[in-house]
């Protein structure tokens, strides 16, 4: 399996994503948003960060990116593509998952640790999954998702809701909803379900020396799952 690491001006969780696919001993490249090659990736990461300074909306302008073309081909193929906290905007943005990414309720940005519940059964990134709740950090101004009633339905119809945040005993409640997100919807995967966005950084959290590897819990379940 290798990987590719999706780097766009402003992108600030590269190297995080590259760090934590090394541990689990991958193959992982970094691709400039510029470039026109996957070269042989079978697994696209679009990153954390402020992609373009999030001028417009987060994720508008790096959905434009010439590298884009070649993930959303990719992802039409079939290919795994993961994309996190503001490559999960860029996913919504490019039509690749369902539902946008909305301005948090309180019109602040959230940076801490957060508790996420798997919801699907069938998704690869969460069916293995045995925890109720995942210690994971946020770190968006931008993370409530939101969609319309059909589409919603769709979702929990269809098991595409891969997390909902929750409180540390797995109690999705109000209060453990860090940013408003409709449902405490905190991930979700498209209809194939081989295109996966989520808000929480599981890659910031997958050292033993962070003192937190719920992260790399979540990552070595995808790897457990994409390589059967």
């Amino acid at each position: 399996m290798k990987f590719g690491v999706v780097v766009f001006p402003g992108s600030n969780c590269d190297q995080d994503a590259v760090d934590a696919l090394t541990l689990m001993d991958q193959e992982v490249v970094k691709l400039w948003h510029k470039d026109h090659d996957l070269q042989g990736c079978d697994f696209i990461i679009l990153p954390g960060g402020f992609s373009y300074g999030d001028y417009l909306r987060t994720g508008a302008v790096a959905r434009f990116s010439p590298i884009m073309n070649e993930v959303i081909a990719h992802a039409n193929r079939g290919g795994y593509l993961m994309g996190i906290c503001n490559g999960f905007q860029i996913l919504a943005e490019a039509r690749l998952v369902p539902g946008v990414l909305l301005r948090n309720t309180s019109q602040k940005y959230v940076c801490k640790n957060i508790y996420l519940k798997p919801e699907s059964k069938d998704a690869l990134l969460t069916a293995g999954l045995e925890k109720s709740a995942y210690k994971i950090p946020v770190a968006h101004g931008d993370g409530r998702y939101f969609a319309d009633a059909d589409t919603l339905k769709q979702l929990n119809d269809h098991e595409q809701v891969l997390f909902r945040y929750c409180d540390e005993f797995g109690n999705v409640t109000d209060e453990a909803n860090p940013n408003g997100s409709l449902d405490n919807i905190a991930g979700v995967c498209n209809a194939a379900k081989n295109v996966f966005g989520m808000m929480p950084h599981p890659e910031r959290a997958a050292d033993i020396a962070l003192g937190n590897t719920d992260g790399r819990l979540i990552l070595e379940q995808l790897l457990k799952a994409v390589l059967v």
